[in-house]
């Protein structure tokens, strides 16, 4: 059987295939002049699950902001203070506005990033013994470690399982767990009734880091219903989707801006409920979460709302910019970047799924769904050699590297859809407990697994067809034929 290869595909031949995608011709616009420096350089990027990519135009904005006034700390009222308080809160109102969420019921908290924003749930959140935590395996370590937080107030923590080769989670199964039986249990209608009110945390992300399925939103209300508190991780989904909180009605929603737009860095937020909130307790107090304070007394009296929860000075001189990239964002149009990054990740799909060696055999293995059903603009996969061994993703990483492709390489802080895309038993990972920290080597070793993890490749708002078939053609070029024993390397160590 003859292998096929990467058949060149012209600009004319993906159109045929996605015509909606000439409706996102401003995107080349921008791409020529916005985001002219990727050509220039000559960087393919691939990586916008990992970070989001800037506009000229958003630096111009902030450089603007900064040379228009004097700004000082917002703890106070002299004019300088007043200022920063001004960008702050506008910005404040501004993403309360990109969610549709009503300022009478959501506030927003402004923090370093996604993950300081569920550790602010996680610290607070009032577990105990009749409280649980609720999560899927599908979920970014910021997530996960939230259960340290429920561990040590004796809270049970229960994972909801992936299935399938898609990697989904099943509506029985998250029904199963929140009516408080395990998953492959039956439970009562009558645990489902919504009338035992805080039984716990919900926890799962709208759109998954490592294989892009986006998990029902519907789940929230289902949630609710059982008497479930929801954190819906967005970091994934945001890039190329809007989430109304009027019609999905998540109590936590943490966001990293940079994933978003790009820029600020280091500069994130979780938007909260007002009265799922004012439940949470914090085992602290810092500068500016006070009305008040006493050492001799040993008292101290919290600030009301967002206040509370937003640790010494914010980061007033680029918290405004989450304000321009949102108008920036909506400049652009989400519909039309979601539109561009689901044909592109569609065309990418069936192009890697048609490669394969001369032998007939495949030349990449995909985790989680092969189609655009229910999916984002992400793709997680391994590369297979000539005999189907896995080809060791950080040689992967080495070789796109030295041709200029940005990509991600690892298990992506999700060790839960990783264990579930390489079928890690629970008996192996329980083997590894107590034992002393070792490299990557040492566990891919223990595991018996023929690599540490994946490749991870990602669309978003300067995404071209030019970057989508520069990867293929690497793959192609690099891979296809390929036998690792033929390449000076160490058995299956790098291959």
């Amino acid at each position: 059987m003859s292998g096929q290869g990467a058949r060149t595909i012209s600009t004319e031949d993906f159109l045929a295939e996605y015509p909606e995608y000439t409706t996102t011709a401003v995107i080349d616009d921008l791409r020529a002049t916005e985001y002219d420096y990727l050509d220039r350089n000559q960087d393919i990027y691939l990586d916008y699950t990992g970070a989001g990519l800037a506009a000229a135009a958003q630096h111009r904005a902030h450089n603007q902001w900064v040379s228009a006034g004097c700004y000082g700390n917002p703890h106070s009222d002299n004019p300088t203070s007043r200022a920063a308080t001004a960008g702050v809160e506008t910005a404040r109102a501004a993403v309360l506005a990109h969610f549709n969420a009503s300022p009478q019921d959501y506030t927003a908290i402004f923090t370093a990033n996604a993950t300081a924003a569920c550790r602010l749930v996680g610290e607070a959140y009032p577990f105990g013994r009749s409280i649980r935590f609720v999560l899927t395996a599908d979920n970014h370590n910021s997530v996960n470690g939230i259960r340290e937080f429920a561990h040590s107030r004796r809270a049970r923590t229960e994972y909801i399982p992936l299935v399938g080769t898609e990697l989904r989670v099943t509506e029985a199964a998250v029904r199963a767990a929140l009516g408080g039986r395990r998953v492959r249990e039956s439970h009562s209608p009558a645990a489902a009734d919504g009338r035992d009110k805080h039984r716990g945390l919900f926890a799962y992300p709208a759109q998954s880091n490592f294989t892009g399925v986006q998990h029902p939103l519907e789940w929230v209300d289902i949630a609710h219903d059982h008497g479930f508190d929801v954190l819906l991780d967005a970091a994934a989904y945001l890039p190329t989707h809007e989430l109304d909180l009027s019609e999905v009605r998540a109590d936590f929603v943490p966001v990293s801006w940079y994933k978003v737009f790009g820029y600020p860095t280091g500069v994130g937020c979780l938007v909260a409920r007002r009265d799922t909130l004012a439940r949470l307790r914090r085992p602290w107090f810092s500068g500016g979460t006070v009305q008040a304070a006493s050492v001799e007394g040993g008292w101290y009296t919290p600030t009301a709302g967002h206040a509370e929860f937003e640790d010494g000075t914010v980061n007033f001189l680029a918290i405004p910019d989450i304000q321009h990239g949102l108008e920036w964002l909506h400049g652009v149009g989400i519909d039309v970047i979601d539109r561009r990054t689901r044909c592109l990740t569609g065309w990418l799909l069936d192009r890697l799924l048609s490669l394969v060696h001369d032998n007939g055999a495949p030349v990449v293995r995909i985790y989680g769904p092969r189609d655009m059903v229910n999916r984002g603009a992400t793709i997680a996969l391994n590369i297979l050699d000539y005999s189907g061994a896995v080809v060791d993703e950080r040689l992967v990483a080495r070789e796109s590297s030295a041709v200029g492709l940005s990509l991600r390489t690892g298990c992506f802080c999700n060790p839960g859809a990783g264990e579930a895309a390489f079928n890690i038993g629970r008996s192996a990972l329980l083997g590894l407990l107590g034992k002393p920290p070792g490299t990557i080597d040492s566990y891919v070793a223990e595991l018996g697994l023929p690599t540490g993890g994946a490749l991870r490749v990602s669309f978003g708002i300067a995404s071209n067809f030019q970057d989508a078939q520069r990867f293929v053609e690497f793959v192609d070029t690099t891979y296809r034929n390929r036998r690792c024993d033929t390449q000076g390397l160490s058995p299956r160590k790098h291959c």
